[in-house]
């Protein structure tokens, strides 16, 4: 294997930058003071304190019955764990960008049987889409796996509506991967028959990365039990049953992190599930109407993201240099298209987590005097 890269020394004297990228975000500064506490173990009835107020507040605002996980590791681990849970051979993944279609990659590594519904990047799922297609399979699905905020194209997916259709196949379970919009975009998971929805606490949750955050409903749980196999480290069962018993995860959990999550969940219960909504909602509001006047936004229309634009450079502005140049002068940071596909095409501003529309329109004007428009 070769190396890609020589060492580079981590210094004590990089400029502070405001996040305005689809994640990590802003953190408050007294949920990051949280992490410098003692260390103690994670076996103590110090930890079952913690670990069960994370739990117990995180289901509080999220208005659920489902059960709560919360893992060390990335959002990401729950497309594994998900798949190897619910999935014995097929599973149905309706791709519109670049997340969405690496959740299929992930089933095919895991030797399921994927069937994609591909939509060009930019496109919004169908729910009419998913009701035809497990009509006429001749194949039965174990899973509808859905993106809900695909942040590569800026489209937030009518999770809902896709829900209640799924709803309606009862051996078939609906997985929701929520990574970039859970906590900043409303959503009813119980009413909707989500059987598993998971998030990063970087994103909306605006808390430092390294923890993963699943609601598993009861049908899940019982289906990953009829199960001969399932993951270890995700496995529903394990992780819900030593809970029950213990208070406790079952391996070494990032405690630092999880402090600062008990702090900042304190933070989302005082301004509700139904207030961030909001706010996040006139931010949103604002970016576009913002993207309109100056050039155009990418998603289709009416199915715009609440917590991460995607914005078309219709003005032909060098992005990069943008990017640069807001970064040099005013210490923000939004990012460029994703990928090679959409490169130089489009930019992206993550407005999630603790921003409002004040801080979100200082961005904007720094953007305006650096691209000149």
């Amino acid at each position: 294997m070769s190396c890609v890269s020589n060492k580079r020394e981590y210094k004590d004297d990089y400029p502070d930058k405001t996040l305005y990228i689809p994640g990590p975000t802003e953190v408050r500064e007294d949920v990051i003071q949280e992490m410098a506490q003692p260390m103690f173990g994670h076996r103590m009835d110090r930890m079952t304190d913690l670990y069960t107020t994370i739990v117990e507040d995180t289901k509080e605002f999220l208005d659920t019955d489902n059960e709560v996980i919360i893992l060390t590791g990335s959002g990401t681990e729950f497309w594994e764990a998900s798949t190897l849970n619910l999935v014995d051979e097929n599973i149905l993944v309706p791709t519109c960008g670049s997340f969405s279609e690496r959740h299929a990659n992930v089933a095919e590594r895991l030797g399921k049987d994927v069937d994609r519904l591909e939509y060009e990047w930019g496109q919004a799922i169908k729910p009419e889409d998913i009701r035809e297609t497990l009509e006429t399979s001749d194949k039965h699905y174990d899973v509808v796996a859905t993106v809900m905020n695909e942040s590569s194209t800026g489209v937030r997916n009518p999770i809902e509506e896709i829900g209640d259709v799924v709803a309606e196949y009862p051996d078939t379970y609906f997985v929701v991967d929520a990574v970039s919009a859970l906590g900043g975009d409303y959503v009813d998971i119980d009413e909707h028959s989500i059987d598993v929805i998971f998030t990063s606490t970087q994103k909306a949750f605006a808390m430092p990365p390294g923890l993963a955050v699943c609601v598993v409903s009861q049908d899940a749980y019982d289906r990953e039990v009829e199960k001969e196999t399932s993951s270890w480290y995700g496995g529903f069962r394990r992780c819900l049953d030593y809970y029950d018993r213990k208070g406790q995860t079952h391996s070494t959990p990032a405690i630092p992190v999880m402090l600062a999550y008990r702090k900042q969940m304190k933070h989302m219960l005082t301004e509700g599930h139904l207030g961030r909504d909001r706010r996040h909602e006139e931010m949103a509001e604002y970016v576009r109407d913002w993207a309109d006047e100056h050039f155009a936004m990418f998603p289709e229309a009416g199915y715009e993201s609440q917590t991460v634009a995607c914005i078309e450079n219709t003005q032909d502005i060098d992005v990069a240099g943008t990017i640069e140049t807001v970064s040099e002068e005013y210490d923000m940071v939004f990012s460029n298209g994703y990928g090679s596909q959409l490169g130089e095409q489009t930019f992206r501003i993550g407005h999630m987590g603790e921003h409002d529309v004040e801080s979100v329109k200082a961005l904007t004007d720094a953007i305006e005097d650096v691209a000149g428009l």
